[in-house]
């Protein structure tokens, strides 16, 4: 089967160019990896640093166990509370992954449905969707979330911060990246809505939502998937700036961005772990998403081939 698909014999084009992308296989090997280990962290991880019983300060800023000072029971050391970092980093990539994936499920179902109403009413609802976007588009995602995050926080009792500040990412974050998918499928849905397929639907008397959801959507999902895959890294990193900055998940459910933004604290003391194993966390994470993405766009894009 490995043979027929290197030598191309396979009906399957996504596969046949996957499996013939080095850069493709290696970087949704590390995506699955990383997803594997953040979904399963409560099974591999050595505690849970989520539980305050689960660690103690006598054993803050242990190096790994490589130093001098090390312990084999903190293989990438402790963090300045005596949380086990791999622990830490395994549950923060969980939690980071958790807020990145739904705030862009939420951000496709607002964008999608908006640009696919524009694209294939047009008037008066398409020039509303598109000033507000445009509006938007001025602004940086990050300076985005920051507004909606303030706000969210100004509404909310303060109480009530900790325990719904999962959802408030989400939104913020969602609500600062829908543009993209409004965009993309407004103009993609422009193109579809003339043929002659969605043309026999209206003959044929179908309501509107059922040509939307399953004629035109299904005929418009391949650019929106590759700006999902991007958006996803971006979604990411917003929520690790967020968290850096403070605004984010609280300090006793820390994800990479909470971890980065402690480890900065103590790298001049000489306690360098905290902050660079985070960070390469991060990094590979991001990177390897955006491999993922630009294969699909290579691949789901004719004039790029």
């Amino acid at each position: 089967m490995w043979r027929k698909i290197i030598d191309g014999t396979v009906e399957n084009e996504f596969l046949y160019y996957f499996f013939r992308s080095t850069s493709a296989l290696v970087s949704s090997s590390l995506c699955l990896i990383i997803l594997l280990s953040a979904l399963f962290a409560p099974l591999i991880s050595a505690s849970n640093p989520y539980d305050l019983t689960t660690f103690d300060l006598l054993d803050s800023l242990t190096p790994p166990f490589w130093e001098e000072k090390g312990s084999s029971r903190f293989l990438l050391g402790t963090d300045d509370q005596g949380r086990d970092l791999l622990s830490s980093i395994l549950y923060g990539t969980r939690l980071s992954l958790a807020i990145g994936v739904t705030s862009i499920v939420f951000a496709v179902v607002i964008g999608v449905s908006l640009g696919l109403m524009a694209g294939y009413f047009g008037g008066r609802f398409d020039a509303v969707v598109m000033r507000i976007a445009d509006v938007q588009l001025s602004l940086p995602a990050i300076l985005t979330a920051l507004l909606i995050d303030g706000i969210a926080r100004g509404l909310l009792p303060a109480s009530e911060h900790d325990r719904l500040m999962f959802f408030v990412l989400v939104v913020a974050i969602g609500l600062s990246l829908w543009v993209n998918f409004a965009r993309t499928a407004r103009a993609s849905t422009f193109v579809e809505r003339n043929k002659e397929y969605v043309q026999a639907a209206e003959i044929m008397g179908l309501p509107k939502w059922r040509i939307l959801l399953t004629h035109i959507l299904p005929n418009i999902m391949s650019p929106l998937l590759v700006i999902m895959t991007i958006d996803l890294a971006i979604a990411i990193l917003l929520e690790a700036t967020l968290s850096f900055l403070g605004v984010g998940v609280p300090a006793n459910q820390p994800s990479l961005g909470t971890l980065i933004r402690i480890g900065t604290e103590y790298i001049f003391s000489g306690e360098w772990w905290i902050v660079i194993f985070p960070s390469l966390m991060l990094i590979i994470l991001i990177i390897s998403v955006n491999m993922v993405g630009d294969f699909l766009r290579d691949v789901l894009n004719p004039k790029l081939k």
